[in-house]
């Protein structure tokens, strides 16, 4: 080809105006020209794939010959503007915008080529099987196809093809990167089918490296690729999981799990879980699971990591996907169990701490973690607040197991009863005070002294899971007892949320047989008061010994002692108006105790009362040696002057009563006269007199009901002298407008009547 540069050159190396017009327009057109034949090439190449080696050939050394001469006539043309500058600025600019557009189009066939030939020596690095020049000339086009994108002016029909080209042998190099990969990463795992348990987890092996090298070259090579490529990132994160769940977790989580590791001829490094002997402990322990761990990842490292991404090894980019998960479930599956449940076990967890230190230390060292403190090691050495967490965690599951255990289990409480109060260390603050008596030396004691059992607990029952939880809360605080502050701390108000647990919880929980029984009522009420006398000095014991701020008044109970009290009486309260209302309705079925000459009539007013002096022995036999004496019979008196108040009632509105009638209410009130303090026994071993001698105490209407029986049977004379001009019994019980009315329904209206009515003033 003829150099049309060098001829328009020739005479005095000067170009002439009108010479250089037509020159750039024979060179336009046959930039032009060359533009359709590459354009055409490669259509026919990447968009309708026809061979044509030789012509593109011809056509790449086309393009490189006007290129040169294009880049020689810009360096002419730019000189002589220069040169020429005063004379023909416009001409000059027009020409060189006509030959930037030139400039132009051949930078784009120069990108054309370039992204050619890369993808010619893609496929020849595709075919050698070396994958990092082929992921790199796989750039390199990508790199001309996106320059080719970035000009506006590009119109080029083909940048669709090149970019579908270009994304399909992306494919293509990364289905071969995964393909080596797995023939060099080889996972045995079980089906997917099968559940996940310790006898699954010892199908896991995970086959390594071919060759002597370590890690193999060609395993190398793949993962440059792949990191150039952007997949490399995805493909660790698929095997960190997979990792994570079928061998790291397992081996955290079962201390009969362990791995092995072999070295196979021809098949590369095996790592396989197997089970060891059953270990008798449920969970492993620490040492157990760091070494398993090291085992793995070390492996992993001098078989497949050990290769620099870029600044980092592959380790590290293993590592920052797995550390956060794999040392949360060693904190919570190893390290959580391993915390001591008894505080003069702490001194001994330092061993763990150490442990812990030196894997981490060894992760550090096989670069899978970067910086100084984690989470792991920071939980390890938070021992203190941990055990405290834990401890108090235990005693609050405890505790709400008693609390929702069945009640009716229970012991006796005697007054003498004491609590069992471990032996605690001396306060140190406390002064050593020696004691001197002489024998002048007066004494201001009173002579009158308190009885021995003042202040101490009556006797009754309580339910045994009562007296466990007090012992659960002194075994607490004796924990606390030496503890750090925090863990004090944590303890003692662990201590009191146990007795708010038991507020809150067992009047909830146990709501619906509390009204149903009264047995199980009156164990509450005892089991409250039990729990508010021992509040009111349980501070006390500990608060010296106990560090500060708890040593300074803080650590008291007394403030839930009414608390307790109210809650024990409400329940024992309610289970009364149950009661009440039992007997009220029974005697309700009476008839109002009207015409007992009646058969009917007296049949249901003798069942009546039959049936309530029936109930109060079946509260008698079940309040017996359970409730404390004094509130047992507070409470039979009660109900039983419940009772007769209804029927002194019913009788007093009574308006004419027949002297069989008489006979019958009689007979009846007798029934319960004779009865009603049969049910003041309330210790099986008690003098039975010594109780229903005191039935007036307790029965507030006692003395109402008895003379209310003899006035039943009495004359009009035995009344009146009763009466005493307001001055007898009988005045003392009822009033005279009262009396007057039963006197009215008990006798005719004769004069002896009309002149008893009138000494009753």
């Amino acid at each position: 080809m003829a150099s049309f540069v060098t001829e328009v050159l020739a005479s005095s190396g000067k170009l002439e105006k009108e010479d250089l017009s037509s020159k750039i327009s024979k060179m336009s057109r046959k930039v032009e020209d060359t533009k359709e034949e590459v354009c055409d090439m490669m259509n026919k190449r990447y968009s309708d794939f026809l061979p044509s080696l030789q012509q593109s050939e011809e056509l790449m050394v086309q393009v490189d010959e006007v290129s040169k001469e294009m880049d020689f006539l810009k360096n002419s043309i730019e000189t002589e503007v220069q040169q020429n500058i005063h004379v023909a600025v416009a001409d000059y600019a027009k020409l060189k915008q006509q030959l930037e557009k030139n400039t132009i189009v051949i930078t784009m066939l120069e990108h054309l080529k370039e992204f050619h030939s890369a993808m010619e020596e893609f496929n020849k690095a595709l075919l050698d099987k070396t994958y990092v020049d082929a992921a790199n000339q796989l750039e390199r086009a990508r790199a001309n196809v996106d320059s080719l994108k970035a000009w506006k002016t590009s119109q080029l029909p083909l940048l669709s093809a090149l970019s579908s080209e270009l994304t399909v042998q992306r494919e293509n190099l990364i289905y071969h990167l995964g393909d080596e990969w797995k023939s060099l990463i080889i996972w045995r795992l079980p089906s997917s089918k099968e559940p996940a348990g310790l006898k699954s987890f010892l199908k896991v092996e995970l086959n390594l490296s071919h060759g002597e090298e370590k890690p193999p070259a060609l395993l190398c090579c793949v993962l440059q690729a792949l990191a150039i490529q952007g997949d490399l990132q995805h493909k660790i994160k698929l095997f960190s999981q997979v990792l994570l769940k079928t061998m790291l977790k397992p081996l955290v989580m079962y201390p009969s799990l362990s791995v092995r590791v072999t070295e196979q001829q021809g098949k590369g490094t095996i790592m396989a879980l197997h089970c060891l002997e059953e270990s008798p402990n449920e969970k492993s322990t620490p040492s157990q699971v760091y070494s398993k761990l090291l085992l793995v990842l070390s492996t992993l490292r001098s078989h497949l990591l050990d290769v620099s991404i870029g600044d980092k090894k592959l380790s590290a980019i293993l590592g920052e996907l797995i550390w956060e998960e794999i040392s949360q479930c060693i904190i919570h599956e190893c390290l959580l169990y391993s915390i001591p449940t008894n505080s003069s076990q702490l001194e001994k967890y330092i061993t763990v701490i150490k442990e812990t230190e030196e894997f981490e230390k060894s992760l550090k060292e096989m670069q899978y973690l970067q910086g100084d403190s984690t989470e792991l090691l920071k939980y390890a050495r938070d021992v203190n607040c941990h055990f405290a967490s834990k401890k108090c965690k235990d005693v609050i599951v405890a505790a709400r197991k008693l609390m929702t255990s069945k009640m009716h289990n229970t012991i006796k409480i005697t007054p003498d009863y004491k609590l069992r109060l471990p032996k605690l260390p001396a306060p140190a603050s406390e002064p050593k005070v020696k004691q001197e008596t002489t024998k002048d030396e007066m004494t201001m004691e009173n002579t009158k002294q308190l009885s021995a059992w003042s202040l101490c607990l009556p006797a009754c029952r309580i339910s045994e899971s009562v007296q466990q939880l007090m012992e659960l809360a002194l075994n607490t605080l004796c924990e606390a007892v030496g503890s750090s502050t925090q863990c004090a701390l944590q303890l003692f108000f662990t201590v009191r949320n146990i007795f708010q647990l038991f507020y809150d919880v067992v009047p909830t929980y146990h709501k619906e047989n509390l009204l149903k029984f009264p047995h199980l009522a009156a164990i509450q009420h005892n089991n409250c008061m039990y729990l508010a006398h021992h509040l009111l000095t349980l501070g006390h014991h500990f608060s010296a010994r106990l560090p500060q701020p708890l040593s300074e008044g803080v650590a008291t109970f007394v403030d839930m002692v009414p608390g307790f009290r109210k809650l024990g009486a409400q329940c024992f309260l309610a289970q009364m108006n149950v009661q009440r209302a039992e007997l009220l309705e029974r005697l309700s079925t009476a008839h109002n105790f009207c015409n007992l000459d009646d058969e009917d009539n007296y049949i249901a007013a003798s069942k009546a009362v039959r049936q309530v002096i029936h109930q109060l022995k079946q509260l008698g036999t079940v309040w017996q040696d359970v409730l404390p004496v004094s509130i047992y019979c507070k409470a039979m008196g009660n109900l039983l002057n419940t009772a007769i108040t209804e029927v002194i009632a019913k009788i007093m509105m009574l308006e004419d009563i027949s002297s069989e009638d008489g006979e019958h209410l009689h007979t009846l009130c007798q029934t319960i006269i004779e009865e009603g303090p049969l049910v003041f026994i309330p210790l099986a071993d008690e003098n039975k007199n010594k109780y229903q001698e005191e039935v007036p105490l307790y029965v507030r209407k006692w003395s109402s009901f008895k003379e209310l029986v003899i006035v039943l049977r009495a004359s009009l004379q035995e009344i009146v002298d009763r009466w005493a001009d307001g001055k007898g019994p009988l005045a003392f019980e009822f009033s005279s407008s009262e009396l007057k009315n039963l006197i009215r329904a008990l006798f005719q209206n004769t004069e002896r009547r009309a002149v008893a009515l009138t000494k009753i003033k």
